[in-house]
């Protein structure tokens, strides 16, 4: 729980990606995030967290469904949606926060 605090504090935008094991449109975001990473590189950090072995976390954040994506900076949270994104449509959300 604090690494998680310390990380969203990063001067650069921190995409969370609450996930489960067994959800289905959580398997095709992995893929996904890999590219956007690939594409942004130290821009940004992703973070993926198991609301089943965080619970605690999910909750605290009001996390109801999967995947839920959240993009913090300074500790702030920036944006939130739940569902699956395209690579392009991600990578415009995140440039957004990146010089801001």
């Amino acid at each position: 729980m604090s690494t998680f605090q310390q990380i969203i504090q990063s001067e650069k935008p921190v995409l969370i990606d609450f996930f489960a094991e067994w959800c289905g449109p959580c398997k095709m975001m992995s893929p996904i995030l890999k590219e956007v990473k690939k594409e942004l590189q130290d821009d940004v950090t992703i973070l993926k967290i198991d609301v089943d072995k965080n619970q605690r976390l999910a909750a605290q954040h009001n996390v109801r469904g999967v995947p839920t994506l959240a993009i913090f900076k300074k500790g702030q949270l920036l944006w939130r949606e739940s569902g699956v994104f395209y690579k392009n449509d991600l990578l415009k959300v995140i440039q957004n926060f990146i010089h801001n």
